[in-house]
């Protein structure tokens, strides 16, 4: 189980499912969600999800995948919580910055996304699997 909210504490969620995949994405759009190079996002089935505190704000866009992709966030300060996409049915995508406790530490990605987007700078992640898109 995870646990975790926006900055401010208006919104809170909580997943008690397996977690599906662990990944590091270098799509555009996580770079501005992020405000940084990369999002690391934790994929979590749907049915054991939930939002406990608040209620998020959306904003909806069509993704690179040319699918709908969803960010719900915080009104109040802005945080992205998680998103969610056509690419991936039936799964949110859950941004690890957003979890409390030592869920950072669990949350070592299998894979990177996106890596054409990865300035050249910035080595690959050891031990992850290298794609150029989702």
């Amino acid at each position: 189980m995870v646990e975790g909210g926006c900055l401010c504490g208006s919104i809170r969620i909580k997943s008690t499912g397996e977690i599906k995949a662990k990944a590091l994405c270098h799509c555009l759009d996580c770079h501005k969600i992020t405000g940084s190079l990369f999002s690391t996002n934790l994929l979590v089935a749907d049915d054991g999800f939930s939002v406990t505190k608040g209620t998020p704000k959306q904003f909806s866009k069509t993704a690179d995948s040319g699918k709908a992709i969803t960010s719900f966030f915080c009104g109040d300060c802005g945080s992205t919580l998680w998103r969610q996409s056509g690419t991936y049915a039936g799964l949110k995508i859950i941004k690890a910055g957003t979890l409390d406790g030592n869920a950072l530490e669990d949350a070592n990605p299998a894979v990177e996304l996106f890596v054409v987007n990865r300035p050249s700078w910035l080595p690959a992640f050891a031990g992850a699997v290298q794609n150029d898109a989702a």
